[in-house]
Order: structure tokens, then sequence, then C-alpha cells
């Protein structure tokens, strides 16, 4: 991950500085177009490769750029790779398509530090769509990793109307061994479970769920890409299978991931109902799953990510007494998630991510109290 990570300031009264690099002229005059009527941002320049843009970077100082993988000359990985070891380099948001080869030449952008992607659009009609379809998926994508001098964020419970809860308040005294762990997370996450993971050793005695905010064909890529790094076998969901122990389910783009338990034991259930916190798959689905079929028998993790999904999904999983750890802010790329779940008092420890699995194993190795 790269060495700082806190959102930038912003001084009170300037713009996102912001840089588009791509070869398509069409392009570039789109994504200028759309972050032009956006009043926190600027578009500062463009370049149609990453050669110019190195030194459109040098130039302009941007504060992020939005970057297309394949470019004449010096493409985007290739930029990447120059701009990995930077001290503070701009911020990265990847153009990337919903294909095979897209998918996996995102991954392989994230691993390589970019810090964000956005999928382009592909026959959505007019250009105005185009453009409406952009600046939804795009502005906040850049807008996560800022915040303005002089400026708060809003508290969990004016965004949310979920109460802040005082720890002692949720702290029960209640427990089980726990039966399965589950793990929700959004921006910065590959990069996350690629840390993670190979820390839970091969005879690791529970199943764990994965949630991570991404759509289908590239859930498919990250739990491949995991696989390679971890202990464990590591999969792509499918409907029905058997929960079992020592096996990693990601789940699939577009589905929301439940358990269902019955006779012959606990199965994953997939399904397309309406997204939940616009995402689908759904961590508070997910969350909210595991507390009704395991209870308290959780150890749920809520890792970096934009927006608030984990939430109410965190809530249940406390009423059940299940426990629930958070990353903390200073290691996450965006503290959204985990930042919710936190000031809102459900946490029963807020951690660097290095010390979030060995937090499970312990939790997993005693069963005890909390």
């Amino acid at each position: 991950m790269r060495a700082s990570i806190s959102r930038k300031t912003i001084p009170a009264g300037q713009r996102i500085r912001v840089l588009v690099v791509d070869d398509s002229v069409v392009i570039r005059r789109l994504v200028t177009h759309a972050l032009s009527e956006e009043p926190a941002v600027e578009v500062v320049g463009a370049a149609s490769n990453g050669s110019i843009a190195l030194e459109r970077i040098a130039q302009l100082n941007p504060d992020a750029i939005t970057l297309d993988i394949e470019m004449p000359g010096m493409d985007g990985l290739a930029l990447l790779r120059r701009l990995k070891d930077r001290a503070n380099r701009p911020r990265v948001i990847m153009f990337s398509t919903l294909t095979d080869r897209g998918a996996a030449a995102t991954l392989e952008a994230l691993a390589l530090g970019a810090d964000e992607y956005v999928t382009k659009a592909a026959n959505v009609g007019s250009l105005d769509r185009s453009m409406a379809s952009l600046r939804t998926e795009l502005i906040p994508k850049i807008r996560q990793f800022f915040q303005w001098a002089g400026v708060s964020r809003p508290s969990v419970a004016a965004v949310s109307g979920l109460p802040k809860v005082p720890f002692s308040a949720m702290a029960g005294s209640r427990s089980l061994p726990p039966k399965i762990v589950a793990i929700g997370v959004s921006t910065g996450g590959p990069t996350a479970l690629a840390a993670i993971l190979p820390q839970f050793p091969p005879d690791f005695p529970l199943p764990i769920l994965i949630v991570q905010h991404m759509p289908p064909l590239f859930t498919r890529f990250l739990a491949e890409r995991l696989q390679a790094v971890a202990h464990l076998k590591v999969a792509e969901a499918v409907q029905g299978v058997r929960v079992a122990r020592g096996v990693i389910w990601v789940a699939p783009g577009d589905y929301h991931m439940r358990v269902h338990g019955h006779a012959e034991g606990v199965v994953i259930q997939l399904d397309q109902a309406p997204p939940e916190n616009s995402c689908r798959p759904s961590v508070d689905v997910l969350f909210r799953s595991v507390a009704e079929v395991y209870g308290a028998a959780v150890v749920s993790v809520v890792l970096t990510g934009m927006g608030q999904d984990g939430l109410r999904g965190a809530q249940a999983l406390r009423g059940r007494d299940a426990f629930v750890i958070a990353q903390d802010e200073a290691s996450s790329v965006v503290w959204g998630m985990p930042g919710a779940v936190a000031e809102a008092g459900l946490a029963n420890c807020v951690l660097p991510l290095e010390e979030v699995v060995p937090e499970v194993l312990k939790q997993v190795g005693a069963g005890v109290a909390r």
C-alpha cells in the first residue's frame, strides 16, 4: 500500500486539480466536459500517453489523474510503474472496460498503486447520457480522496440516521466459538486483501466470505489473483455451494451473497435483489445474513472503502453479540466504511491493516468472552 494514504486537504476556495490521460480525443473531451460541471473539480490539462503525462504532472502538479490503460508509447501500466515510488504523487483513477482483458489489466493497475477505477460507459445512448453516467461514477471516486480545510465530515448520525452508540452499551458478555469470518471492503480492497489473506494459515478452521465492491468479471479475476497469494482455496462464489472450513468465497459482481442454513449445512445463495447503498454485492446484505444464521458465532471485518456499506450490517451483528473489527484510518485508502462503523461505536476494535488477521486468529483461537 502507499506510504501515505490519508486524504489530502485542499485549501478553502480551491478545487481538486485533475489531469486527463487518454489517447482518445473523444474520451478526453468527454471526461473534461463531465468534470467541468463539478464545482469542486478543475481540469488543468490533458495528455495522450504516459510520457506526455509525466511531463504534464511535473508542470501542473495535479491532485489526481484519470488514466487510460491502453495507449501508444508509454501505456497506463508503465506510467504507474514510473509513479509508484514517487512521494506525493497524484491520486490515480483508472479507466477500465468490462471485458476479461480490461478486468485483468485493472487489477494489475491496482496492484501497481492505482487508487481507484471507473468502467467506461458503453451502449448508453446519447452524449448527454454518457456524460451523466460518467459524472455519477467518476466524480465521487475523485472526491473521496480529498477534504477541504475547515470543512468537517458529516457525522454518522447525520448521514445515515443511525444514532451513535457508546461502546459500553454495545459490549456484551455472551460468547460463542466463531464459526465463520465475514469481510466487507471497497476502495483499496484488492491491495488490502492481497496483504492480509496470506496471513491465514493453511489449517485455518473456518470459512471466509468476502464482499468486495466490483462489477462482473472483475471479481473472478480478483479471486484468481488472491488464490495466487493465499494458503487457502479462494474462488468466486457460486449458487448453492456449501460453506466449508478453510475456503474463501468472493461474492460475484452484480450479485448479493447470503448464507442459508438447512439440515445438510450452510450454503451460499446469490441473488439480484435491488442494490443496497448503491452496491450489489452489498456488505450489509452479507452481514445481516451471517448474523441471522450464525448469531454471535461470527468474526466480521470492515476494511477500507468509500461510503457506509456495512454500517447497518455491523449493527445487526453487534445486536447478536458477534465480533466486529474495523480497519483504522491511517492504513485505509478511504476511511468511509470502517470509519462509519467505528464512529457509530459498533467496532469491538479498530486496528491497522497488519493487525487485523492476528486479531481474527486470536478470536478464533480463543472463542472466549469479548
